[in-house]
C-alpha cells in the first residue's frame, strides 16, 4: 500500500491527525484529489453529501431534510456532517424520535410519495423509539429514511452505553428490531458500504411497488472514519417514479371480466392518489357509470361532490357505498390492499368476483383476486381503451343523494347536552369545507371516513397502522408538505395524551395548523367496542378505571404552555368561530371541545357501517356476552373462505 492509498502525497507519509482533522483535506491534497477523481470525507459527510444531490424529476431534493435527535451514537459523526452541509440538506430538531418520524411520514404521504424525509436517532432507546413509526410507514407503503446510530463496528469499547447485547449472536444490535418493519435494512460497518447501500435505499423508496421505509444502521465509529470516495458518486441523480404497464394477457382477462359483469363497483385505494390517477379514475367511472367507493387511504382522490363518489366502504362505510358493494357481482379494487375495514372482514361482497389493479403483486393477489399488476393510471387508461363501447346501469344516483342528505341532517343536528363527534365534524365542515381533515386512531377515523365531505385531496388519514399519537406530529408534517392548504387535526383526549410534544416544534418553526381536541374523558371508541362485544365497561373511560380520583386535565393550559394558541370552545358555533380565527396565525391553534362518548358517529344513520370481525369470548357468565357471541358466530358464517 502506498502513501497515496492512505490519502497522502506520493512518497510521503499522510498528514498527522493533529495537523489535519480526520476527513478534511488541506488545499494541496484537495487539488490532488480533484486530479485523481477522489475526495476524502468521513462516511457521515459522504452520506449527507450524496443525499443532498438525489433529485426528483421536478428538480427538488428527494430527501427534503433530516429530523434529528442527537446522542452519543450519532452526534459526533452524523451531527458534524449535517452541521457542515447546512441548508443543502437542512436539519430539524424534534421532541421525540417516534413523533418526528411521524412528521416525516405525513410529509411523504402529503407529497404523494414524490418526496421524503430522513430521521436520525442515537443508539439504543433513540433508535428503538423509531420502530413503531417504521411499522406505520411499512403498513402504509410510505417512504422514510431511518438513519439509526449503532454499536462500534470495531467492537473495541463493547459494551458501549445503551448497547443491547445478544448472548448468542455477536452481529445483532437493537436496530435489528427494524428488520420486519422496513423494506430494506442495511448495517454500515465499513465506509464503502455506503456506495451500494445508499443507492439501494433510494431505489426502494422511489419504486412504486416496493415503496416503504428504509433503515440504515450506521455504526458510530464508522460514521467518523475517513475514506477516499469517487467524485462520480456525488454527481446529482434524478430518480424517476416508473409506471409499469399491464401484462397483455392480464389486461385482456380484466377487460373480459368487466364486460361480463352485471353490476360492478370500483374501490378507490391510496394507490390512486400515489399514481396521480384521480382524473382518470373519475372519467373511467363516469363513462362506464360504475359507482366508486372509498378506502381510508383513497378517500378524497375524488371530491365528495363527484357524481360517481358514493362514499366510504365497509365497516365505517356509507349506506350508498355498502349497498353498491352488496349488489356488485364484480369488485374492481384499484390501488388498495383490501384491508378488513374495507371488506367488512370479507362479508361485504363475499360472492362477488374480485379484480385487483395494483402496482404491487403481493397486494394484487389477496383474497383470491384476479390480478392486473400495473400502475393505476396506466391500467385504467388501458382498460378504458378496451371498453370504449361499454356502459352499466350500476350506479344509483338517488341512493347517493339520499345518503348525503342524511349525513347533512345527522351532522347538523342540534346537540342535546354535550355534542357528539358527528356534530363536531359537521361544525368543522361548515367552517372549513376546503380544509384537509387529518387524524389517526380512535373514533374519529371511522367518523371522518363516514361523514367528512372531502374536497379534492381534503383528507389525510393514518389508518393502516391506526397509531395513536400520530395526529399532532402528522399535522405538522402534512402542513410542511401542503403549505397551501388548511390542515385540521382531529385528535381525541386519549391520543393527545400519548404524544403531543411536537406542538412545541411546530411553534418553534412557525408551522400553523388547527387542532380540534375532542375531550370525552377516556378512550370512548374502545369503550363502545367493548360494550358491543359483550364486555363490561372497564379501563377505557376514566370513570371505569382503577383510580382514586378522576383526572381534571386542563388541555388548554397544557397546549398553551408549549406556545400554541389554545382555547376551549363554548359550543359548536364558537368552535366554528375559533377555526376561522386560527387562519390568521403562524403557530398551531388548539381548540378543545367537550364531547359525549356515546353514541357512535353513525348511530341513527340508516344503513351506515358494516360488521367487523373482533373475536368475542366463547364462554362467559353474562347474558350480554352470550348474546354477543351468538351474533359473532352468525356473522363469521358469512365470511368468504378465500383469503
Amino acid at each position: 500500500m502506498s502513501a497515496r492509498d492512505l490519502g497522502g502525497k506520493e512518497g510521503a507519509l499522510p498528514p498527522s491527525p493533529a495537523a489535519t482533522p480526520p476527513g478534511y483535506l488541506d488545499n494541496e491534497e484537495a487539488a490532488e484529489a480533484r486530479m485523481t477523481g477522489v475526495v476524502r470525507l468521513t462516511a457521515a459527510q459522504a452520506m449527507v453529501r450524496w443525499l443532498s444531490v438525489q433529485m426528483t424529476e421536478e428538480g427538488e431534493r428527494f430527501i427534503d431534510g433530516v429530523w434529528a435527535i442527537f446522542g452519543h451514537g450519532n452526534v459526533a459523526g452524523l451531527g458534524e456532517a449535517l452541521h457542515g452541509i447546512g441548508d443543502a440538506l437542512p436539519t430539524w430538531r424534534g421532541q421525540n424520535e417516534q413523533t418526528m418520524a411521524h412528521a416525516a411520514i405525513a410529509y411523504a404521504k402529503g407529497k404523494a410519495r414524490r418526496r421524503a424525509q430522513a430521521v436520525t436517532a442515537s443508539i439504543g432507546p433513540g433508535s428503538t423509539n423509531m420502530v413503531t413509526a417504521a411499522a406505520l410507514a411499512h403498513v402504509n407503503r410510505l417512504p422514510v429514511l431511518f438513519i439509526a446510530g449503532d454499536v462500534f463496528a470495531n467492537r473495541r469499547p463493547d459494551p458501549v452505553l445503551q448497547q443491547v447485547e445478544a448472548f448468542g449472536d455477536g452481529t445483532l444490535s437493537a436496530n435489528d428490531c427494524f428488520r420486519p418493519v422496513v423494506r430494506y435494512f442495511d448495517r454500515i460497518t465499513r465506509p464503502e458500504h455506503l456506495l451500494t447501500a445508499l443507492p439501494r435505499a433510494l431505489r426502494v423508496m422511489t419504486d412504486p411497488a416496493e415503496c416503504g421505509p428504509v433503515c440504515l444502521a450506521f455504526c458510530q465509529d464508522v460514521q467518523a472514519e475517513a475514506h477516499d470516495w469517487p467524485e462520480a458518486f456525488f454527481a446529482p441523480r434524478v430518480w424517476r417514479i416508473r409506471r409499469p404497464a399491464p401484462d397483455a394477457a392480464e389486461l385482456a382477462e380484466a377487460a373480459a371480466m368487466i364486460r361480463a359483469a352485471r353490476a360492478p363497483v370500483l374501490v378507490c385505494g391510496g394507490g390512486v392518489i400515489y399514481s396521480g390517477a384521480e382524473d382518470v379514475l373519475g372519467a373511467f367511472a363516469s363513462r362506464l357509470n360504475i359507482p366508486v367507493i372509498e378506502t381510508q387511504a383513497g378517500k378524497s382522490a375524488l371530491a365528495q361532490s363527484h357524481p360517481m363518489n358514493f362514499g366510504a366502504a365497509g365497516v365505517d362505510g356509507s349506506a350508498a357505498a355498502n349497498a353498491a358493494a352488496r349488489g356488485a357481482d364484480l369488485v374492481i379494487a384499484v390501488g388498495t390492499r383490501l384491508q378488513d375495514f374495507t371488506t367488512g372482514s370479507r362479508t361485504l361482497f363475499p360472492e362477488a368476483r374480485l379484480l385487483a389493479v395494483n402496482v404491487q403483486a403481493h397486494d394484487a393477489g389477496k383474497h383470491g383476486a384476479v390480478t392486473l399488476v400495473a400502475d393505476a393510471r396506466v391500467a385504467l387508461e388501458a382498460l378504458a381503451a378496451e371498453l370504449e363501447d361499454l356502459r352499466f346501469d350500476a350506479a344509483d344516483p338517488q341512493a347517493r343523494a339520499d345518503w348525503l342528505a342524511a349525513v347533512a341532517a345527522h351532522c347538523g343536528a342540534a346537540p342535546q347536552g354535550l355534542p357528539t363527534d358527528a356534530q363536531v365534524i359537521g361544525a368543522v365542515q361548515r367552517a372549513a369545507p376546503e380544509g384537509i381533515a387529518m387524524c389517526a386512531a380512535g373514533t374519529m377515523p371511522g367518523a371522518l371516513k363516514l361523514l367528512w365531505q372531502a374536497s379534492r385531496h381534503g383528507y389525510h388519514m393514518e389508518y393502516g397502522y391506526s397509531c395513536m399519537g400520530y395526529e399532532i406530529a402528522g399535522a405538522m408534517g402534512l402542513k410542511l408538505a401542503r403549505p397551501d392548504r388548511e390542515v385540521l387535526c382531529f385528535v381525541g383526549d386519549g391520543s393527545y395524551m400519548m404524544a403531543n410534544s411536537e406542538l412545541a416544534t411546530a411553534v418553534m418553526r412557525r408551522i400553523p395548523f388547527t387542532v380540534i381536541l375532542t375531550d370525552n374523558r377516556g378512550y370512548g371508541c374502545i369503550n363502545r367496542l367493548q360494550a358491543h362485544s359483550g364486555g363490561a365497561a372497564f379501563n377505557n373511560l376514566y370513570a371505569d378505571c382503577n383510580i382514586e380520583a378522576q383526572p381534571q386535565i386542563d388541555y388548554v393550559a397544557h397546549a398553551a404552555s408549549m406556545g400554541a394558541h389554545a382555547v376551549k370552545a363554548a359550543d359548536l358555533a364558537d368552535l366554528g368561530s375559533q377555526i376561522a380565527a386560527a387562519r390568521g396565525r403562524d403557530i398551531p391553534t388548539v381548540i378543545v371541545i367537550e364531547t359525549t362518548p356515546r353514541p357512535g358517529p353513525g348511530d341513527g344513520l340508516e344503513g351506515a357501517g358494516h360488521w367487523w370481525d373482533v373475536a368475542v369470548p366463547a364462554v362467559g357468565g353474562t347474558d350480554n356476552l352470550k348474546q354477543a357471541y351468538a351474533r359473532y358466530i352468525a356473522d363469521v358464517a358469512r365470511q368468504a373462505l378465500i383469503n
